[in-house]
């Protein structure tokens, strides 16, 4: 073969790699920090450590934007209103998300999650004008449960959500088996994924795991790096492969902390976020 032939076979074969895991490597992701009630976990090496009030260290190891959660089913977060305000110090791109259960009424938790997040912006002088909202499905929601909270979402903000879901089968099955209009308002919703290891025989890129869905064909986030508890402590679980060779924790932190990567550039997050994001 000519040395011409193997150099372009070569760049195929890369692009090819590359396509699997987004449009930049780990390295050029922006960053995103998802947090909950949880954080921070208990210290585990030297390092900065950092709190709701205080996240210059989040800021100067390369957080662009910080996810709190704002509620898991009836159970408000405790944290949320401290986490967004700590980030808008800090000129983080804000967003909240809200664990949606099964068998209870959507369109009461899309109208608590808005009425909410309005509540902390207009108590906590936050100085952000927008902020994304994210709907965090639990596995064993119903198609039409997951569809009708985030069509009220987008009714009382004139956004729709972007959705965030666990890699697993039963949600996977249930994504998969939506009618078509359940999948086309579904398709509006950008897709935040979770994969921290390549241990699935057959999902073990993120590109595979969006397709795998039955209705998106991309994502916006990876979650690349989670925290489990495990032997009374807070174990990091993160991806290492192809070009997501992520480190066990994030920059010089002294704790583990939940950590994403947006897929593309930083100009292209920034206008995500923009475009996306609930004017609150």
């Amino acid at each position: 073969m000519k040395p011409t032939h193997l150099l372009l076979l070569a760049t195929l074969l890369l692009t090819a790699s590359c396509s699997q895991y987004g449009k930049v490597s780990y390295q050029e992701s922006p960053k995103v920090i998802n947090v909950s009630h949880y954080d921070p976990k208990e210290k585990q090496r030297p390092g900065r450590s950092y709190s709701p009030a205080n996240q210059s260290a989040l800021r100067a190891n390369g957080a662009h934007g910080l996810i709190a959660r704002c509620a898991k089913g009836p159970v408000l977060d405790t944290k949320c209103a401290d986490f967004l305000a700590g980030a808008d110090r800090q000129g983080l791109l804000l967003g909240s998300y809200y664990y949606l259960l099964p068998g209870s009424s959507p369109n009461y938790h899309a109208e608590r999650f808005v009425n909410r997040l309005r509540e902390i912006k207009a108590t906590r002088g936050i100085r952000a004008d927008r902020i994304l909202m994210v709907a965090d499905i639990d596995t064993n929601c119903q198609a039409e449960q997951i569809v009708s909270f985030v069509t009220r979402i987008q009714q009382l903000t004139g956004k729709y959500p972007v959705v965030y879901l666990e890699n697993g089968d039963a949600i996977r099955n249930t994504l998969q088996n939506a009618t078509g209009r359940q999948k086309a308002i579904l398709r509006q919703c950008p897709y935040w994924l979770a994969l921290y290891s390549r241990s699935h025989p057959k999902l073990k890129t993120p590109q595979q795991l969006a397709n795998s869905s039955g209705i998106w064909n991309t994502w916006c986030m990876w979650q690349y790096g989670g925290v489990w508890w495990k032997n009374g402590k807070s174990q990091p679980y993160n991806y290492r492969g192809g070009s997501w060779q992520t480190p066990r924790y994030f920059g010089n932190l002294d704790r583990p902390i939940e950590r994403n990567g947006f897929n593309g550039s930083l100009e292209e997050l920034r206008r995500f976020w923009y475009d996306q994001s609930w004017v609150w």
